[in-house]
């Protein structure tokens, strides 16, 4: 197939510029090797495409034939060629990410807020979904998620500063209550949960000190699958909230955290993707932009 295609092409140069040396300056070949292209190009269809004389080049009947019929399309991959060769210079195209709410907010949208004003041709559509979204067969181009979540065989960049969690509520809602000491206290307490589709029921509140990891199943009036509306019913009074340290800064202002020291730093958001073969200048302007950096 590339031989043939090779062969096409060197003829159409030949036809068109009506000259082997033209048409070998243009090609980057000499002018002898294009002629034995050629040769072989008209033995293998067994009829003459092109009348040599010692002054000039031209188009057989059938010559011209073949060039009306390839012509077009050499001009077509040729403006396609150039096409790639633009979006090299200005990057463009749709990329589709998937995240969930608190990634979405917090490292997605500031590196957005960096990269699309210098590059109005690239689009982002970003679906949030707390699900570990199998991101080849639905169509995405890559994910974020926490670093341990994310799969052996996709590649992985760091795009977030380690996180911590916190357990929070409001000065109401500890008026009436005792502060729990150790997680197993979270049983007493009327506590915000929050359903993941991933988990296939409510997610576990994790907690770590001294090398032990405890996970504790809450319970409580409200059920939640946002940050926005546990945070806000928290300080409402209705209940404990377990969510990012950077989100319960609202709760950790008035001093109603509790279980710090149950909370180590972790591993933080990762941009996932399958492969780094053939990234289109605009996934790879997002990665740049994306990038984690320390300060």
């Amino acid at each position: 197939m590339a031989q043939g295609f090779d062969e096409l092409a060197a003829f159409a140069a030949v036809a068109r510029e009506r000259s082997f040396t033209r048409a070998g300056a243009k090609l980057g070949v000499s002018p002898s090797a294009l002629s034995q292209t050629i040769k072989g190009l008209e033995g293998r269809l067994g009829v003459r495409l092109l009348t040599r004389t010692t002054r000039s080049v031209a188009p057989t009947e059938a010559g011209e034939r073949l060039l009306q019929t390839v012509a077009p399309r050499f001009e077509e991959i040729e403006q396609a060629l150039v096409a790639l060769a633009e979006m090299r210079e200005r990057p463009a195209g749709t990329i589709r990410i998937t995240a969930g709410e608190h990634a979405a907010r917090s490292v997605l949208q500031p590196g957005l807020a960096r990269l699309l004003p210098d590059y109005p041709d690239i689009r982002v559509e970003i679906t949030v979904d707390y699900g570990l979204v199998d991101i080849v067969s639905e169509g995405f181009d890559a994910g974020v998620r926490l670093g341990e979540q994310v799969a052996k065989d996709m590649i992985a960049l760091r795009i977030g500063p380690d996180m911590r969690m916190a357990v929070v509520g409001s000065p109401a809602y500890f008026a009436k209550r005792e502060k729990p000491l150790n997680p197993q206290d979270l049983t007493d307490h009327n506590c915000i949960n929050m359903r993941l589709p991933t988990y296939g029921g409510l997610f576990p509140w994790e907690f770590e000190k001294d090398g032990r990891e405890v996970k504790v199943r809450v319970d409580g009036q409200l059920v939640f699958n946002t940050i926005r509306q546990r945070l806000d019913s928290a300080l409402q009074g209705l209940g404990l909230a377990y969510m990012p340290e950077d989100v319960a800064t609202p709760c950790i202002a008035s001093g109603e955290r509790v279980l710090e020291d149950w909370c180590p730093p972790f591993s933080g958001y990762h941009l996932y993707y399958p492969s780094r073969r053939h990234a289109s200048p605009a996934f790879s302007m997002l990665i740049d932009a994306l990038r984690f950096k320390e300060r």
